[in-house]
């Protein structure tokens, strides 16, 4: 499992939805971010319900210390957007980006076993060979109530878990406003599209900054956030859709 790099830009022609509602703030929603960590401290970052580190060797501790700059980010941008969330830290990444499937499926599983709504996972594997490894984790979330967020695709290829029924798939348009995403379809299936820049650092031109399908996945798992503020009684993939279709109405 790694984290991706910047990706091209994808843009098919589909329905703009789902704008923020400033006065929300994702209050009462709960976030499990499955990356490289937090650094405390970070300007960027607000308050954090604690975590798990999780190692590829099975061990489990709590040095939650981002060290790689990745879940640092991944998180900002969650809470740029719904700074009113409960957000913990689920570390999966070390010494570098990456981990094995079956580090992912038990931080899923505990993601799962604590109660949060949504997983974020800014990372995955084009590798079908993990999808047995994998799915049952995403549907032992989906039972718990807990909604995987991740990468449909990168580079042309589909991705683990983020293209597993159960979970949310996320891919990538440029073009998009990093407050907003829209929903499309990608192989016949409905997907959420978002930016692929993350939240600006002040003098650093957004090309230079840390940017790809990994932010995407962070921006719309905010914006899934202020929906599912507005409809708490959502559950799943199909509802958190209906949910962000229905800040239309609002």
């Amino acid at each position: 499992m790694t984290a991706p790099a910047a990706g091209p830009p994808v843009a098919p022609s589909v329905r703009m939805r789902a704008a923020p509602l400033w006065s929300r703030t994702g209050r009462g929603v709960s976030i499990a971010v499955i990356d490289s960590g937090a650094h405390p401290g970070h300007p960027h970052l607000g308050l954090l319900a604690g975590g798990i580190a999780l190692t590829p060797d099975g061990r489990e501790h709590d040095d939650l210390t981002d060290r790689l700059g990745h879940g640092t980010a991944v998180t900002a941008a969650i809470q740029e957007k719904a700074p009113g969330a409960r957000v913990r830290v689920v570390r999966v990444f070390h010494e570098e980006l990456a981990t094995s499937a079956r580090t992912l499926a038990k931080a899923i599983d505990w993601a799962g076993e604590r109660g949060c709504q949504l997983a974020n996972l800014s990372l995955g594997t084009p590798r079908r060979s993990r999808i047995e490894m994998l799915q049952p984790a995403v549907e032992h979330a989906a039972r718990a109530g807990t909604l995987v967020i991740a990468a449909y695709s990168h580079e042309g290829e589909r991705w683990l878990p983020g293209s597993l029924p159960g979970a949310l798939g996320v891919c990538l348009d440029w073009d998009l406003p990093r407050h907003r995403v829209r929903i499309g379809r990608r192989d016949g299936r409905r997907v959420l599209y978002a930016s692929g820049y993350p939240r600006p650092i002040p003098g650093v031109p957004p090309t230079r900054n840390l940017n790809g399908i990994s932010f995407a996945v962070a921006n719309a798992t905010g914006i899934v956030a202020l929906a599912l503020e507005l409809f708490p009684e959502a559950r799943g993939r199909a509802d958190a859709l209906a949910a962000l279709e229905g800040l239309t109405a609002v």
